[in-house]
């Protein structure tokens, strides 16, 4: 039962401390989401991440509560849904959340900037409201490039604890996370795997190859070793096990360049400049 105890922590700037490898439930059906939830749990994963946009909390949080794991030993992360930016709604939604995984979440996100049809800022001194009342005990940021966390950094308090922005091979991001380095605000990746499509790419089937591992396995090994949080998401047992088994091998720094290098900028989700989805 080692594998417990096999996934890093990393310390965020309010001293709070996240597991580095979590389960997303991004795109998992609600009527699935419960099961898919215990099975990572079964396999050891501590961290969970879901959103007020996914439809999936209520069910996140049941399986949590039939675990039979204290919450304490789960770190569960949710995010504003986009049509809550005005701050009573974020104050009234953060908290709504909190009820439905627990009675706190341990991070809360604004989930998009969305910055072409309101302003974030007033959303974000909401937030900073939710983490003094102890109904988030970390709050962060989502999909913010530079100038938007440059505004924060002028007009608010609290500096994010986390920006959790699309992250894989084809897309490194990595001015914001040295932005990240520079300010203690720690990067997640979500896509870590680019939805799939760097799994057939030539240098990481070579190297998975070479090392005996899955073409996932390597590029989430890559995340890892990069210092970024990641949280793969699968409702087949198998994969969700493959998933947690990359804590027994390590990627060359040969290995972790030739993946870097990989970089072509290439987004599979929204451009968070552009993006000004409000659900209905």
């Amino acid at each position: 039962m080692g594998t417990m105890t096999t996934v890093p922590n990393i310390t965020l700037n309010d001293g709070s401390t996240i597991p580095q490898l979590g389960f997303g439930v991004f795109q998992i059906d609600p009527a699935e989401t419960k099961a898919a939830t215990l099975t990572a749990l079964e396999v050891g994963y501590r961290h969970i991440d879901t959103a007020e946009m996914y439809g999936n909390e209520k069910e996140v949080g049941e399986a949590i509560a039939e675990s039979g794991i204290p919450r304490e030993e789960i770190f569960v992360t949710s995010k504003l849904n986009n049509g809550f930016h005005d701050p009573e709604l974020a104050a009234e939604n953060g908290k709504k959340s909190a009820d439905l995984l627990g009675g706190y979440t341990d991070l809360f996100l604004i989930h998009w900037p969305l910055a072409t049809v309101s302003d974030f800022v007033p959303t974000w001194k909401a937030m900073e409201e939710l983490y003094r009342g102890g109904t988030a005990r970390s709050i962060g940021v989502s999909n913010f490039e530079v100038h938007h966390l440059n505004r924060l950094a002028a007009e608010t308090t609290i500096t994010p604890a986390v920006n959790q922005i699309e992250v894989h091979p084809y897309l490194v991001q990595d001015e914001l996370r040295a932005y990240g380095r520079k300010h203690g605000i720690a990067i997640e990746a979500w896509s870590p795997i680019a939805q799939g499509l760097v799994l057939d790419d030539e240098t990481i089937t070579r190297i998975a190859g070479n090392i005996g591992k899955t073409p996932a396995q390597v590029v989430l090994r890559w995340h890892i070793q990069r210092g970024d949080v990641v949280f793969p998401k699968s409702v087949t047992r198998s994969r969700v096990e493959e998933n947690f088994a990359i804590f027994d091998f390590e990627l060359s720094d040969e290995d972790m360049t030739d993946i870097t290098v990989l970089d072509k900028g290439h987004r599979t989700g929204p451009d968070p400049d552009t993006f000004d989805y409000v659900p209905a």
